[in-house]
């Protein structure tokens, strides 16, 4: 039994390995950091080892108690009618009242599954975190990327301004004001640049590399989308989320305890054997003379007299089986607030996708529309600077609402206990 428990949650531990691994070779980087991730993360492997060692307890808890034996020798031999006795070996076998070692082992195994799901919670809750992470790194990629490619549309621009300047039918003021908003977005490039080191530290923490990796992102990132409405996710919270499901191993183990603790208010047993050396007496002859002694069996009754203790020890287990009930209780209040909470930001990021597309199509055209009107009669050059900033919020934008929504959605997996 211990080592078909073994094998089961082993293989489910490297099913997380294997299951990243199958989909690394979809497009998605992503998928081979989960893949590092399941591999390296010290903490993952301890809350694994953690459940490995409960495992280890259920051939403890099924096993009869260690056997007694005992020597006695006679210091002073006593005569008997066959001879003197000279020491005695016995053994004595302890069995439990029916069914408690089964019970025993039952609320063992119980909290070795609670303690996988301890282990599925901490491993989803890594996978979130490094996809949230990549997430972050994305956007901060994205806005070097737009702020880069704004300087060089603003150096076009101050080129356009300086040959109006050149030909008479400029502004200084329009050069100066082209000045301003480079110097300010290579101030920003900048510190885009900075940012990028604490989260790549970040992320090669939670892969535990080696070496750090170089991250790589898309150019483009794809958004993910929920085909289940908010009721379907909550039902799929509430059935498959692996703190719920810890709590109700663990509401599982106290029953078993609770029948351990009745069962052990009833009577156990003993069996066992004695043997006794007798020397010859040399005195008289007879037929037994000499002939050594055993008795079998021998059986012994514990009588379970002081019962406060097994009544407290039920009560015991009661208390912290409405405890962990009162605790499963308000982590399913957190959940759904948290679901609450998450599908707005989740909505709302899917707004923000569709609208800052929209507006960036219309800023465009528009900045488009200033530029020509500039080259031809040399006017709203601060319109198109101040176009040129709305369209660059709302690139800017654009890129958080998708990492926004991808994040959301990896949030609510966590909440699902389910992994994209």
């Amino acid at each position: 039994m211990k080592s078909m428990y073994r094998y089961i949650w082993l293989l489910a531990y490297l099913l997380v390995i294997t299951t990243v691994s199958a989909q690394s070779g979809q497009e998605d980087p992503i998928d081979i950091y989960l893949k590092i991730a399941a591999e390296n993360n010290p903490e993952l492997r301890s809350v694994f080892n953690q459940y490995h060692a409960a495992l280890e307890r259920m051939p403890q808890a099924k096993a009869l108690p260690d056997p007694t034996a005992m020597f006695s020798f006679f210091a002073s031999p006593v005569e008997t009618r066959v001879g003197a006795q000279r020491f005695g070996i016995s053994l004595t076998q302890a069995f439990p009242w029916f069914g408690q070692l089964k019970s025993q082992e039952n609320a063992v195994a119980q909290l070795a599954k609670a303690r996988y799901e301890a282990f599925e919670e901490f491993k989803n809750k890594l996978f979130f975190n490094v996809r949230g992470t990549y997430y972050d790194l994305y956007v901060l990629v994205a806005a070097t990327n737009i702020t880069r490619e704004n300087i060089r549309l603003l150096q076009s621009f101050r080129q356009l301004a300086n040959v109006r300047l050149e030909s008479a039918n400029g502004s200084a003021v329009d050069l100066l004001r082209v000045e301003m908003d480079l110097e300010e977005l290579q101030n920003q490039l900048l510190y885009l640049e900075d940012s990028r080191i604490p989260i790549q530290a970040r992320f090669n923490e939670l892969l535990n590399t080696a070496t750090p990796m170089d991250i790589i992102v898309p150019d483009t990132l794809a958004t993910i989308s929920f085909s289940e409405n908010k009721s379907t996710l909550l039902d799929s919270i509430i059935s498959q989320n692996p703190s719920l499901k810890s709590f109700e191993h663990e509401i599982l183990a106290m029953d078993a305890e609770i029948e351990v603790a009745h069962k052990m208010a009833l009577p156990s047993f003993s069996l066992g054997l004695a043997y006794t050396n007798i020397s010859a007496r040399t005195d008289v002859t007879m037929p037994e003379n000499g002939k050594d002694a055993l008795i079998f069996p021998q059986v012994g009754v514990r009588i379970p007299l002081y019962r406060n203790k097994y009544q407290s020890m039920i009560k015991e287990r009661e208390f912290l089986k409405n405890s962990v009930s009162d605790r499963k209780e308000n982590k399913v209040n957190e959940l759904k607030t948290a679901l609450e909470k998450t599908w707005r930001d989740y909505s709302d990021a899917v707004r923000r996708v569709a609208l800052n597309q929209r507006l960036m199509q219309l800023a465009n055209q528009a900045l488009d529309i200033l530029v020509a009107q500039y080259s031809t009669a040399g006017k709203d050059f601060e319109e198109i600077l101040r176009m040129d900033r709305q369209l660059l919020r709302y690139e800017l934008e654009l890129e958080k609402a998708r990492a926004d929504q991808n994040t959301y959605v990896a949030y609510i997996n966590y909440l699902t206990g389910k992994q994209l």
